[in-house]
């Protein structure tokens, strides 16, 4: 019996999601449910060999030839030898293996891969997610439901640039071994300053002078939290100071109350 076909699937019960605890790191418990979920869902130890081998640039071992317990236990071998931002890497080129696979067929395996991984992610606290094939960063879920309506909100009302600058922040978050925070903040600012331009037909204000131009951008005395919140990210995000080290928790506030504000502005 496979996970998906468990007692808390049929009767659609689950824990509640965890506090994300996990990030620059790939605990063996996800190691080991990336090749098994992979292997339920119909890759052979010799397909993943092929794949993760890809991955790492590792040749694989001739003297293996058996599936079982020769190419599998290489399988094993290799993926918890790995650095952990490798391991993200391989779920990717497996999920992308899925979907080559996956091409004429009626079972979605990409689909159930990403569903599987995912539910790792959340159910261990990890802060990453599988999305349309490629490992991004998670936040909690004030900041993910932000982060989802605010592109769309944009896209809508014909905004694109400003769309542009959310999706940027998001991969800036997303980098991996290490996230751009202050390029995460610089596109997410980047974001507001452009809705800002458009509605008020300024186009080159920065977004503190759009405020100060047109006060009927905010209602007071928010444009003055908006005012300040533009001080802060030209200061901290733009302008890093030698020693300073900006926090993710910090970037993730300033990218997710930006996509808020975004929000607001592009329905207005």
């Amino acid at each position: 019996m496979t996970t998906r076909d468990s007692f808390s699937r049929r009767n659609q019960y689950a824990g509640t999601s965890k506090e994300i605890t996990i990030r620059e790191d790939a605990p063996v418990g996800l190691r080991m449910t990336v090749i098994q979920t992979a292997n339920e869902l119909g890759s052979r130890p010799s397909g993943l060999r092929e794949v993760i081998c890809r991955v790492l640039r590792e040749p694989r071992d001739p003297n293996n030839w058996s599936e079982r317990p020769n190419i599998w236990c290489e399988v094993q071998d290799l993926i918890n030898g790995c650095e952990w931002f490798e391991v993200y890497d391989i779920i990717e080129a497996l999920h992308a293996n899925f979907e080559e696979s996956d091409r004429g067929l009626r079972e979605n395996c990409a689909a159930k891969f990403s569903e599987e991984i995912n539910d790792y992610f959340v159910q261990k606290g990890v802060g990453w997610q599988l999305a349309n094939g490629k490992v991004v960063a998670r936040g909690d879920e004030a900041f993910e439901s932000a982060v989802k309506v605010a592109p769309e909100a944009l896209d809508d009302s014909g905004r694109p640039t400003a769309s542009s600058h959310l999706h940027e922040a998001i991969r800036d978050l997303s980098s991996r071994p290490d996230a751009d925070l202050s390029g995460a903040i610089f596109h997410a600012m980047g974001a507001l300053e452009a809705v800002a331009r458009d509605l008020t037909g300024d186009p080159k204000a920065t977004l503190g002078q759009a405020i100060k131009r047109h006060p009927d951008l905010f209602p007071r005395p928010l444009d003055t939290a908006v005012s300040q919140l533009w001080g802060y990210a030209s200061n901290e995000g733009r302008h890093v100071r030698e020693g300073q080290k900006l926090n993710r928790e910090t970037a993730e506030f300033v990218v997710g109350l930006a996509a808020v504000i975004a929000t607001y502005l592009a329905r207005k």
